[in-house]
């Protein structure tokens, strides 16, 4: 059972106090029959519930695709720069997104943006072996043996170990990263070990769901149904 302003709040029908209001109003109906009090407990798997007389529909979890632009962290609160949740349509701001991973402030392309904790911290695990896909700009060539070092697990400056990551060589300063980790600036680190230092990093794909290339940067879409089943087949 939740609370009927909680539910309505949740599914991006307005602030708490704005959707109280409109309850006392009379312009929220639960089963057929108008309900003036706000902390009416409904059951959102057999209720029926209208908001202005159209039917909310059990989705408390979202799932959006955000183009994350530079000098934005991916973060939900930080006191010096942007956060992703900036860039969220005012629709969502009642959805208590959060980053499902996170891309350092210069770092560009694919963050997930999800209320869902179990989703997310199932995406993240390297248990379940959910590849991320980046391209990478050097500043200086590519040395020979960085693949065969990034097939093996690199031992980093401060001695992380990380997983077996795959280095596809592009040309001399460009590549693609495949990993399924996420540990702090790790490809930066991963290629510093390596002799050759990040110019530029942008994620291109989560689970093998692309960032839309229609997709601007510092703005963001819902995961088609597709993209969230071919991201559930993995997790």
């Amino acid at each position: 059972m939740k609370r009927l302003d909680q539910f309505l709040a949740n599914h991006g029908c307005g602030s708490r106090s704005e959707v109280n209001t409109a309850i006392r109003r009379g312009r929220v109906q639960v089963n057929g029959q108008t309900v003036t009090a706000s902390d009416t407990h409904i059951d959102p798997e057999t209720d029926t519930v209208l908001w202005n007389g159209k039917p909310i529909l059990n989705c408390p979890f979202v799932y959006l695709m955000l183009h994350k632009p530079k000098g934005v962290v991916s973060a939900t609160d930080d006191r010096r720069y942007p956060t992703v949740l900036s860039l969220v349509p005012e629709a969502y701001a009642h959805y208590d997104l959060f980053p499902a991973g996170r891309l350092d402030k210069d770092t560009t392309g694919f963050v997930l943006l999800t209320n869902d904790g179990e989703f997310a911290h199932r995406i993240l695990s390297p248990k379940r072996h959910v590849d991320k896909i980046y391209r990478a700009e050097l500043t200086d060539p590519i040395p020979d043996s960085a693949p065969e070092k990034f097939a093996g697990g690199l031992v980093l400056k401060d001695g992380t170990k990380t997983l077996p990551a795959q280095l596809d060589v592009v040309d001399d300063f460009h590549a693609v990263i495949t990993l399924r980790e996420g540990k702090y600036h790790q490809i930066k680190r991963m290629f510093a070990a390596c002799g050759t230092t990040v110019k530029e990093l942008h994620r291109s794909a989560i689970g093998g769901v692309f960032l839309d290339s229609a997709l601007a940067a510092g703005d963001c879409r819902p995961l088609t149904d597709g993209e969230l089943q071919t991201l559930l087949s993995q997790i």
